[in-house]
């Protein structure tokens, strides 16, 4: 599509005027999906395109004469920059590929978003919603919201078919001074702590949290190689993603100049052989090089346990991520690391980047994108109120006003490690969703969100169980029909509690069991077969829903990529058939138990292993050998190894878990008997001197067992 030099000039004249205020701009292209890729590819014949990039399709991509990637492969992209960003929507638009890919424009830069009429949106079938069961949905209030703020946003520049050749573009008035990109004090500042970290003192980890675009990244490089020419000899950094360090390493290298004697994407070498090499944390974790200092970047994106690994294994780490960014979970890592941190590291470090360095402060697109996904959600803080001041009510967070959704979303995003712009988007949109909100003073001081899922038709819910198919959505559902191994887990009708978060100042009032309480009560009004949850697995949280009147029939046999937590999967049945499908999922899991325990979760926390096993059903008697052998292994007389067959038997009975998880030797008997650790590594892991010692407490445990336990 031809267009006019005075309407090039006008494009022109407008990147130069951004790029000399700082700013970056959306385009919202608004037609037919052809006459959208055939618009824009003409006007990129009149902009810098050095460093533009396609996300769509790769033939309209080539056509165009751009680099292209498909939507679902973003993440190659973070840690790069883009003077042009063009995103088909026609082709689909994942919430956490747009926020993230945004924040790759570099000053004076255009995103170019091609799209339908905003007034269509709301029945837009995105191609992108098949993902996630949300296809389903007549109406989309997801993309109403998003249209509603792009509507109402006076910097976002509206191209539309048909008045294609008069698009009103931003008048930007020349400021004093001309932006540049320069280091700021706040980053000049984090180097020199960066650098007097790396030559410092063991164990004092820094924690570097900021908003995209401040620099953080390139901070890093910079003081990574500042320490290579103070003398340290090895740096390693790691990422979710070596294409994530791409201005990492570009600033090393500029600052180690004519010292550098090999570079390559992944390491710069040094004359003298110092380096900074990276490498991807399972191969971190697995090799354990030794290094001097190790810098994780992105490391929210990073699973929970994993960081921990890091932190444990080498003498300085430092940790920097994005507060608000794609992923969301910059403050669920800050918050949920900070527990690991205060109890492993107590002397650790926090700073924070507050001031943009790729753009200038106030840059319309950084809040228009921050508006739209609600990356700056934050939850209300107030004075913590006596229980009987809280309300807890119905609501539809579709329906709401945007400060109370911003409330109740920057709960959500302050509760949960992993809290996505995806998640929003699931929230608003999934027709299954249900969801209730504690409210003090009209301010929202509690959540909980909840989907419907099942009902399948039987023959659907047999194939499904087989693993033969696998519907959209229906989480729990699925789950318990396929690995469970009971077809009418997918048949009944059972409400999903998917998040459910209290403000920090409300938590230990039981605000949170009044939310399950509520959202129970309306699954018997609606004739539900049951209410269940699935969450990483953690003690606490377990105590939490067995409080509610949950149990657990069954714990995930992989770990959760964004915790490392494996999932423990928790129900209550509230009709006959849910009652009985929950009796039997728990009795057979009950039995599998003992097979199942060393291995595949060999290494799982003493404390969650025994409240899991505490909670399910009993599964074994002792006869009078049984009980023979006990007594004459606690007096001494029977060796460990032919009692083990007996000791698995022992904590299957009735209360015996529950009565083990008070004594002080509980990690002595789930990693030997559960577990079915060696004595060695019961001795590496500091629970006994050796095999005498770990026997002669294990003897102990089951002397007292025979004399104050339960009845056996």
């Amino acid at each position: 599509m031809t267009m006019t030099s005075v309407a090039k000039r006008n494009w022109q004249a407008l990147t130069e005027s951004l790029r000399a205020a700082g700013e970056r701009r959306l385009v919202l292209v608004e037609g037919e999906p052809d006459w959208c890729r055939s618009w824009v590819s003409g006007c990129l014949e009149t902009l810098d395109a050095s460093q533009a990039l396609w996300v769509g399709r790769a033939e309209d991509a080539e056509l165009a004469g751009l680099t292209g990637i498909a939507s679902k492969q973003f993440k190659r992209w973070l840690g790069r920059e883009t003077s042009v960003l063009v995103w088909d929507g026609w082709q689909g638009n994942p919430p956490d590929g747009v926020a993230a890919l945004s924040g790759t424009l570099q000053a004076g830069g255009l995103w170019f978003w091609l799209m339908p009429p905003l007034e269509d949106w709301g029945t837009f079938s995105d191609p992108d919603y098949v993902r996630t069961g949300l296809d389903q949905a007549e109406h989309h209030a997801f993309a109403t919201r998003m249209a509603g703020v792009l509507a109402a946003d006076e910097d976002v520049i509206r191209v539309q078919q048909g008045h294609e050749e008069a698009p009103v573009l931003p008048l930007l008035k020349p400021g004093s001074s001309v932006f540049e990109l320069a280091t700021t004090p706040e980053q000049a500042q984090l180097v020199s702590q960066l650098v007097r970290f790396g030559l410092g003192r063991r164990r004092r980890p820094l924690v570097v949290t900021a908003d995209r675009g401040r620099g953080k990244s390139a901070a890093l490089g910079i003081a990574a190689a500042e320490l290579l020419l103070a003398g340290r000899q090895r740096v390693l950094v790691t990422s979710p993603a070596v294409d994530n360090l791409t201005s990492f390493f570009r600033h090393a290298a500029e600052t180690l100049g004519e010292r550098l004697a090999e570079r390559r994407d992944d390491a710069l070498v040094m004359e003298g052989g110092a380096s900074i090499r990276y490498l991807p944390v399972q191969d971190l974790l697995a090799d354990k090089p030794d290094a001097e200092v190790v810098m994780v970047d992105e490391a929210a994106g990073v699973p929970a346990h994993w960081l921990r690994e890091v932190l444990l294994g080498w003498p300085r780490v430092a940790f920097a991520s994005t507060v608000h960014g794609y992923e969301g979970t910059g403050r669920g890592f800050a918050i949920r690391f900070r527990q690991v941190l205060d109890r492993e590291t107590p002397q650790w470090q926090s700073v924070s980047l507050h001031e943009p360095v790729r753009w200038a402060a106030g840059d319309p697109l950084e809040r228009l994108v921050s508006d739209l996904f609600l990356l700056s959600a934050n939850s209300p803080k107030v004075i913590s109120p006596a229980v009987e001041d809280v309300v807890v009510e119905r609501w539809h967070p579709a329906k709401a006003s945007e400060q109370a959704l911003s409330e109740a979303f920057g709960l959500l995003v302050d509760a949960h490690y992993r809290t996505t712009p995806a998640d929003l988007r699931q929230w608003l949109d999934d027709p299954g969703a249900q969801s209730w909100r504690a409210v003090v003073n009209g301010v929202t001081v509690g959540v909980l969100w909840a989907s419907v899922e099942g009902g399948l038709a039987p023959e659907l819910a047999e194939q499904v169980a087989r693993g033969e198919r696998r519907p959209r959505g229906h989480m729990l559902a699925q789950s318990l029909a396929t690995h469970g191994g009971f077809p009418e887990a997918a048949v009944q009708r059972t409400l999903r509690v998917v998040r459910v978060a209290v403000s920090e100042e409300h938590r230990h009032l039981g605000i949170g069991k009044q939310l399950v309480a509520k959202a129970r009560h309306a699954c018997k009004e609606q004739g539900l077969d049951g209410l269940g949850t699935s969450f990483g697995g953690e003690s606490g949280l377990l105590a939490f829903w067995q409080a509610c009147g949950l149990r657990v029939v069954r714990l995930g046999l992989r770990q959760e990529t964004s915790t490392g937590e494996f999932p423990v999967q928790m129900l209550c049945g509230l009709s006959e058939v849910g009652g009985q499908l929950t009796q039997g999922l728990r009795e057979r899991f009950a039995k599998h138990w003992p097979v199942l325990v060393p291995r595949h979760w060999p290494d799982l926390a003493p404390d969650l292993l025994a409240a899991v096993g505490a909670d399910l059903p009993a599964s074994a008697r002792l006869d009078a050998g049984d009980l023979r052998d006990l007594l004459n292994f606690s007096e001494g007389y029977r060796g460990f190894e032919l009692t083990l067959p007996v000791l698995r038997q022992l904590e299957q009975c009735s209360g015996v878990m529950a009565w083990l998880q008070e004594q002080s030797d509980l990690a002595l008997w789930c990693r030997m008997v559960t577990q079915g650790w060696s004595w060695d590594e019961v001795r590496y892991a500091g629970l006994c001197t050796g095999q005498k010692e770990g026997e002669k407490g294990l003897r102990t445990l089951v002397r007292e067992l025979l004399k104050n336990g339960p009845e056996l």
